[in-house]
């Protein structure tokens, strides 16, 4: 089959899509879960947040499996759980098999949000491995629209919630038949000597001249020995452990998807009702998502630590903002503007800035004999935070208010800049190379010199 360069990037945006998708539809789904279950805050919270356990689990499972057996089996195999999740979810009978099913999906999540970028990389031109960061992000965004959509659309439903969550099979099966349609990466079959077949591949998306350039240095770079856990924490790598587990932690704590997945609640406890809060989300959206397409575009043109430093910034102010709208318009009926603004601009700061770059610069601090593992590693990282937060959202709502609560990731935010600024080295304008010799100097800190912003 001749393999064109826009049905990679189709199926690779699918990965995204379910991703963004299962992250917003919860947000809206969980105000009908409750009531139907007689939940609590605590057993709310852990139904939105279980499969982030299950996440943690693929993250860690996806890399060894997709070493052993090839990426385009556990491309399939990620889209079959997450069908079978989404199907699981939207015929639960009793909060037990929704948790049990959406710790399921959460594996597939995991997966796929480590799998398919990778899948990508390896398939996709090298001039154009350096955009797929951002389309995935964007295409995380697209997916929460559709979700937000999903969430209005079937709010009246009396089988609402069930709609919400199993519709997530049908891009799921798209995916699937997608895995069985795509090659093989050609990195894995040189790995397993299937040179020819690597090479076949390669001919029918790169001139013959690409292709053995890049048959080449994948056979140079498969004779690299792996580094070892030992390795990832030596001296002279700690610094980008530094900076990679830190910016995955704190992307998490200065609560992007608490604001993702808790929304709605977030709107409601700001006087608005639950169809009203829904058609907020959608408003919103479509604002992330524009957002989003913008930073994609103009990303590459700032430095690292200045878009770091900037978006941080803006999201505590953001939430420093928000807690007074909820003074302001505590005792106030209907739409709450201040709200809404102050929402979006936290978002859009977000969605610019901590969402993309986070995940590039991951990427690009550390040395190739230990990237993929430290890559994981950090996945890991970031996930584990994601579900401290989820989880503790609903009660410290509860006992502290919305007002508190803000200001404590207002002042997370803050804490991110001066990290960034003490802790942070640039990469933007080196070559992978370059920074790996920084490191090996110790001399990160020379990298923050090149160029003005």
């Amino acid at each position: 089959m001749k393999l064109s360069k826009n049905l990679i990037y189709f199926f690779g945006a699918l990965g995204g899509l379910l991703f963004g998708y299962d992250t917003g539809v919860i947000a809206g789904a969980q105000l009908f879960i409750q009531q139907d279950f007689h939940l609590n805050e605590a057993e709310i919270g852990f139904v939105v947040s279980c499969v982030l356990i299950g996440a943690i689990v693929g993250a860690v499972l996806i890399s060894p499996l997709s070493d052993k057996y090839g990426r385009k089996k556990m491309v399939m195999l990620t889209a079959l759980i997450f069908l079978l999740g989404a199907l699981g979810c939207s015929v639960a009978p009793n909060v037990f098999i929704l948790n049990v099913s959406r710790l399921f999906l959460g594996v597939a999540v995991g997966g796929a949000s480590a799998l398919v970028p990778m899948y990508l990389a390896e398939l996709a031109p090298a001039s154009q491995r350096g955009s797929l960061s951002s389309l995935n992000q964007l295409m995380i965004m697209i997916g929460m629209l559709i979700a937000y959509i999903a969430n209005y659309v079937w709010r009246l439903s009396p089988i609402g919630w069930r709609l919400m969550l199993g519709f997530a099979a049908v891009p799921a099966a798209i995916l699937f038949i997608g895995g069985i349609l795509l090659p093989e990466s050609p990195r894995y079959l040189v790995k397993i000597g299937k040179v020819e077949k690597a090479r076949e591949i390669l001919l029918n998306i790169r001139t013959k001249q690409e292709t053995e350039a890049e048959i080449k240095e994948i056979e140079e770079q498969s004779k690299i020995e792996q580094g070892s856990i030992g390795e990832l924490f030596s001296a002279w790598i700690r610094p980008s452990i530094v900076v990679a587990f830190g910016l995955a932690i704190l992307q998490q704590w200065m609560g992007c998807n608490t604001v993702f997945y808790y929304a709605p609640r977030i709107l409601m406890s700001g006087g608005s009702d639950s169809t009203s809060a829904i058609k907020t989300q959608i408003i919103l959206g479509i604002f992330y998502v524009i957002v989003t397409a913008i930073a994609a575009f103009y990303m590459d043109r700032f430095k690292r630590r200045t878009v770091l430093t900037f978006g941080a910034l803006a999201m505590g102010l953001s939430f420093f903002a928000l807690s007074f709208a909820f003074h302001v318009e505590a005792n106030n009926n209907g739409f709450h503007l201040l709200t809404f603004i102050f929402i979006a601009t936290y978002i859009s700061s977000f969605c610019a800035t901590w969402g993309p770059v986070m995940w590039v610069m991951i990427g690009e601090v550390f040395p190739l004999k230990v990237r993929g593992l430290a890559v994981g590693i950090a996945s890991l990282v970031n996930w584990a935070a994601n579900w401290t937060v989820s989880v503790s959202f609903p009660v410290l709502e509860h006992s502290l208010g919305d007002q508190v609560l803000f200001i404590i990731f207002g002042i997370v935010c803050m804490i991110a800049v001066i990290f960034v600024q003490k802790f942070v080295f640039e990469t933007r304008g080196y070559t992978l190379e370059q920074i790996e010799e920084a490191l090996a100097d110790g001399n990160t800190k020379e990298l923050n010199v090149k160029g003005n912003i």
